[in-house]
Order: C-alpha cells, then sequence, then structure tokens
C-alpha cells in the first residue's frame, strides 16, 4: 500500500512543474512591473521623467499604431523611444501595426515581429526580449514564432498577479489601470506577495489617440507615489530574467489559454 501510495505522489509530482527549477532566486514580496503600451506621446513627455525621477524601471511596448503614428501629438517618434532606452528602460515589441496575432499567420507575425526588431537594431536599441499581445488576444500558434525570435516574456490581459510557477512565461497577466478607480489598482499592487509578482499595463497618460484607455496622470503620479512610500521594487519585465528560468518555465508549464 506504501509503496503504491508512493508511486501515485511520483506521478502526480511528475505532471506539476518544479518550482526549483523555474525559479532562480526568491520572488521578493513588493515586486512590481511597470509596463507601458502603443508607444504614445506622453510616455516619451511624462512618463519616463516620472519614473526616472523615482528610480523606477519600466518596459515601453512599441508599435506604430496607424492611421496617425505619424502624429507626433498621438505618438512617439523613434528619436524619442531611442530616449527613452538611452535612460535605461526596456523598449519591447508590440508589433508593427497593432495587429491581433489570432488574425495573422506565422509568416506575418514573423514580418511584424522583425519590423520593430530591425527598427531596434537600427537605432542601437537592445533587441527587443518580451512582447505584448495587441488587445490581449493570444493564439497558441504564436508560441513558436516567439521562442525561434527568441522572446523571454509575452505579457497578456487577465487582472492577477503573476505566478512564474504557474503562469507560462508567454501569458503574462497584468493588471489595467486604465479609468479612476484608484482603489482597484492599488489593491492590485497590493497582490504582489507570497512569490506572485504584480504586472501593470499602462497605456497612454493621459492617451489622446484612444482616450477610452487613458490613465489620469494625477492618478499615475499617485500610484508612483504610493510605489515609493510603500518602498516596492518596481523593474522592467526583462529584468524578470534575475529570478525566472523561462526555457524551463516554457517547458514545464502548459499554456492556458
Amino acid at each position: 500500500m506504501k509503496l503504491l501510495n508512493l508511486l501515485a505522489l511520483a506521478l502526480l509530482l511528475l505532471g506539476r512543474p518544479v518550482a526549483g527549477q523555474i525559479i532562480k532566486q526568491p520572488i521578493p514580496d513588493k515586486l512590481v512591473v511597470l509596463t507601458f503600451d502603443d508607444a504614445v506621446s506622453t510616455h516619451a513627455t511624462l512618463v519616463g521623467p516620472l519614473l526616472t525621477e523615482y528610480g523606477f524601471g519600466g518596459t515601453f511596448f512599441v508599435c506604430e499604431f496607424p492611421p496617425d503614428f505619424e502624429d507626433k501629438t498621438k505618438y512617439m517618434s523613434w528619436e524619442q523611444i531611442d530616449e527613452l532606452a538611452e535612460m535605461g528602460f526596456e523598449i519591447a515589441n508590440h508589433t508593427r501595426t497593432h495587429t491581433h496575432v489570432n488574425q495573422m499567420n506565422q509568416p506575418q507575425l514573423v514580418k511584424e515581429l522583425t519590423y520593430i526588431e530591425q527598427k531596434c537594431q537600427e537605432l542601437g536599441i537592445d533587441k527587443p526580449v518580451s512582447f505584448a499581445y495587441p488587445a490581449y488576444d493570444t493564439d497558441p500558434d504564436a508560441f513558436k514564432t516567439l521562442a525561434a525570435q527568441g522572446y523571454d516574456f509575452a505579457r497578456i490581459g487577465g487582472d492577477q498577479a503573476y505566478d512564474p510557477t504557474k503562469h507560462h512565461p508567454y501569458l503574462i497577466p497584468s493588471y489595467s489601470t486604465t479609468g479612476t478607480d484608484k482603489e482597484r489598482v492599488l489593491n492590485a499592487i497590493r497582490q504582489a506577495r507570497e512569490g506572485k509578482i504584480v504586472i501593470l499595463t499602462v497605456h497612454g497618460v493621459p492617451d489622446y489617440a484612444h482616450d477610452w484607455v487613458t490613465t489620469p496622470p494625477e492618478l499615475f503620479k499617485e500610484y508612483l507615489e504610493y510605489l515609493h512610500e510603500h518602498q516596492y521594487q518596481v523593474i522592467a519585465l526583462r529584468d524578470l530574467r534575475k529570478y525566472i528560468d523561462t526555457e524551463q518555465a516554457r517547458s514545464q508549464i502548459k499554456p492556458e489559454l
């Protein structure tokens, strides 16, 4: 009977991710990742300087959002994106045209990813290793492409904290800061504990291209002040490689779409 019980336990454990292989070092409480989508103008004019003031890291998922990317009242120029990289922030891939991955075949996705990678290379920006799905739309066929292109992380929505032993690194959940519900965002931030990491998704501060995803500047400043006052560690998505073996995570965790 004992032998049967041990065999059953062994089979059960074989089906689960081995946390010790995925986690390189213990994940501290109060670890937060700030991510910013769509290359909107206020990322350069407001967000970057504020993050620098607080000593925070951040990831900027850039694209050339049609049809108004050339309107620099709405979107950053590549020169401004390069300046963010020079300031130490992560520049990451959001496809060229913000096309949903479930609306593209594999060659189209490669083309979209490669365009942003080449623009980064031309400017001397590090090759992107993080990706954000436009509109949070995912597709299992995208995973092989992301791996082949050398991506470590891919972010979605989901309104939950990221558990690296549970969530596939190409399906990293995040909380949105859109809107005026301050307590919702602060409650989300407080979930950064017990091995879980909070990823925040921010669009424009404000967003002049898509006002329905605006984070009001005064609230954004309050969120940064809260993170500072309560001694949160605020980093870019790529910095999670310090804590997470993404190859082990990809091989051990089954994606749950």
